[in-house]
């Protein structure tokens, strides 16, 4: 098989390419990728545990430390104990956080918009349903 027919060259490449443009655009921000895809889940799931925000962003809880230790400096998101759980602590996606968060959520989008440029509805909704598949399939497989 040639590397340029392989199925996870492909899809490396592709991420790859995706994550760098992405990269490129909210340098601006000084915001990584990594760091905008745990204070935009805050968005949704503000006040959960760093034990959660792992399992939901699908990273290594170290990471997450890490990543959440980052954004707290910035002033993008606070932490604070859990009365449930003395070991662990919540996340909170601060005001300054959900502003920043509002100006590259279209960012995000202008990207995605790029990379799927040419492809139609149908198209693109098959590779969103693939692309799930394959997920579950890995996690499946890992997880047994």
């Amino acid at each position: 098989m040639k590397m340029d027919e392989s199925m996870g060259f492909i899809l490396n490449v592709t991420t790859r390419k995706f994550l760098q443009l992405l990269s490129l655009k909210f340098s601006l921000y000084d915001i990584t990728t990594e760091q905008w895809s745990l204070l935009n889940l805050l968005e949704d799931y503000n006040g959960i545990s760093q034990k959660d925000l792992a399992k939901r962003s699908e990273k290594d809880p170290a990471n997450v430390t890490r990543i959440l230790d980052q954004l707290e400096r910035k002033g993008l998101i606070k932490r604070i104990p859990n009365l449930e759980d003395r070991r662990s602590f919540l996340a909170y996606i601060t005001d300054e956080g959900i502003e920043l968060n509002k100006k590259l959520i279209p960012i995000e989008h202008d990207v995605v918009n790029i990379a799927l440029n040419n492809l139609s509805d149908e198209k693109i909704a098959l590779l969103r349903e693939s692309l799930k598949e394959i997920t579950t399939n890995i996690n499946n497989y890992t997880n047994d």
